[in-house]
């Protein structure tokens, strides 16, 4: 059944099927280094809510895609998200410019602009809020938020004959990886397949691979078969009114809602950009191009099933044999190519499988911070009972004080939340908007780095909140409710939610692996060193990283 599903979805010009791979490809010669001429493509993978935790408790088994990158690449297993807001608008806004939240402007997924004219102020990261009769539910996709340039762009503006692509199973990672000036970017809209911006024209190769995207849904999945490292995993979990733990991603004729969470999800977006890469003879001319890919059906498993049951352990062996038939078909194709996988945050299981796995602690947030109970305990104290004076996205992140208030009220409603959030047993800390903005930009170890140090790296003044509340460590920020949808999500300051791998891989490199910390910004000017490309340090936030193991530097002179 796995192999006949995934050839289903690999894709070629013509839609042809590819089998999955099962074997690893052969180790380098010990002597091997990194080639000193520029890779003619750069494939950049970001796994939606791929946890250093979960890519480490996995990788004794991995015989794919994700074996090649560890036995074969340079691997940084404790790579850091840096900042606080660890969601995926701001972490995919990290990878490809170099640059933190606080330099790219996506300091969430969704923030508050209370100046804004329509009455929905609730704006979502990658949409265009002037837009006449949007919403943050019904808006209008763009790169508008996103203030730096991405390495595709910066490759375009140094060869205008770059060609960067960007596709992805969400618009908001397509489009912070692809950036404003990207040639193609294009993310799954929905049943109907992969869209893109308003008035872009669908052409061939999109029309064939939404094509193959319906005939597959059209055909029903009885599920995929539990791997012999998945065994343990196999047992029910009560969250709410759902049970999680045992799933196998069966699904019917049509239900697109299952397809999209589910690895069914992930092959036909790597179908997609392997299709792109031929069709569009992406690294065969002079210069190097690009092609993100956003890979987003973990973070869906993730959030619907929790990190630790048969679904997610699923889940990562399909994306290892996934990534390892696409890595085979770009081998075919003999393109020289570099390859960067890393994640655009981690992610946390839900306390009731934690509580039956040796964690008692673990709990979910206390109803009375979500947003709407601390307005109104907050506006009675203040003594403006039924008055708004708090907006906010949820329990926990940034908090906005209502511009109509005065300032004498503001002066109270500010004093009396942070007495009431600094006394709650759920609470770690609350920021002022004030002592966040006179905090230095953080450098060093990115594991060393102080709660307001992460805090600062997600801080642009034009967009975050007057508080930001974090909760403390094993507070799942989901409240406990009869009716559960998500069980499970991230967001947080901790290491479980900023830690992610970050490896590198190209033909002919030598493997080694560097423990210490560092920092999804540094894969821009990594990258940038090996294609001779010159970024000033002054524009950035990270750093080089050199990818040669032993004597000799891919930095060098950058």
């Amino acid at each position: 059944m796995l192999k006949r599903v995934a050839a289903a979805l690999l894709l070629a010009t013509a839609l042809a099927p590819v089998a999955p791979v099962v074997a690893q490809s052969p180790a380098p010669a010990a002597a091997a280094t990194m080639p000193t001429i520029p890779p003619k493509l750069i494939v950049a993978i970001s796994v939606d809510q791929f946890s250093a935790d979960l890519f480490s408790e996995y990788r004794q088994y991995y015989s794919g895609g994700l074996k090649r990158l560890t036995s074969e690449g340079a691997v940084f297993p404790r790579g850091y998200q840096s900042h606080a807001a660890t969601e995926t608008c701001p972490g995919h806004s990290t990878i490809l410019t170099g640059s933190r939240p606080s330099r790219t402007g996506v300091i969430a997924n969704n923030w508050f602009d209370l100046s804004t004219q329509r009455e929905d102020k609730n704006v979502y990261c990658a949409e265009d809020e002037t837009q006449p009769g949007s919403s943050s539910d019904k808006y209008e996709a763009s790169p508008l938020h996103l203030k730096v340039p991405t390495l595709g762009g910066r490759m375009k503006i140094a060869n205008p004959a770059t060609r960067v692509v960007s596709v992805a199973g969400k618009d908001r990672a397509a489009i912070m990886m692809g950036g404003a000036t990207a040639d193609q970017v294009w993310w799954l809209g929905g049943a109907q397949g992969y869209v893109s911006y308003k008035g872009i024209a669908t052409p061939p190769l999109v029309a064939k691979v939404n094509a193959a995207m319906a005939q597959r849904l059209a055909q029903p999945n009885p599920g995929f078969e539990l791997p012999p490292q998945c065994v343990s995993k196999d047992f029910p979990v009560q969250a709410g009114d759902r049970t999680v733990g045992t799933g196998r991603f069966a699904r019917a004729a049509g239900d697109y809602k299952s397809f999209r969470i589910s690895p069914e999800q992930d092959a036909m977006t790597l179908a997609f950009a392997a299709a792109a890469i031929e069709t569009m003879a992406l690294g065969k001319q002079a210069q190097t191009d690009i092609i993100s890919i956003g890979l987003s059906a973990t973070d869906y498993v993730g959030h619907t099933y929790g990190t630790e049951g048969t679904e997610s352990c699923i889940q990562v062996d399909r994306l290892d044999h996934e990534l390892g038939a696409f890595f085979d078909r770009l081998d075919k194709d003999g393109i020289d190519y570099v390859v960067v996988l890393t994640a655009d945050h981690g992610g946390h299981d839900l306390p009731e499988r934690h509580r039956l796995n040796a964690m008692p602690m673990e709990q979910r947030v206390d109803m009375a911070l979500t947003p709407k109970a601390l307005n109104a305990a907050i506006a009675d104290k203040a003594g403006l009972p039924g008055k708004k004076v708090l907006w906010g996205d949820g329990p926990s992140g940034d908090l906005y004080f209502d511009k109509g208030l005065t300032a004498a009220q503001r002066a109270r409603v500010e004093a009396e939340a942070l007495k009431l959030l600094r006394a709650h047993p759920q609470v770690q800390v609350v920021f002022t908007k004030a002592e966040i903005a006179a905090t230095p930009s953080p450098s060093g170890p990115p594991e060393s780095w102080s709660l307001i140090q992460e805090a600062r790296a997600s801080f642009y003044a034009e967009r975050s909140g007057d508080l930001l509340l974090l909760l403390k460590p094993r507070v799942m920020s989901i409240p406990e409710q009869a009716t559960m949808g998500a069980v499970a999500t991230h967001g947080s300051p901790w290491d479980t939610d900023r830690r992610v791998p970050i490896l590198f891989w190209r033909k002919g490199m030598q493997h080694f692996e560097q423990p210490l910390g560092v920092e999804t910004v540094d894969i821009l000017p990594s990258l940038a060193a090996l294609i001779h490309l010159p970024v000033a340090k002054s524009e950035i936030d990270g750093r080089c990283l050199d990818l040669i193991a032993g004597d000799g530097d891919s930095c060098a002179g950058r």
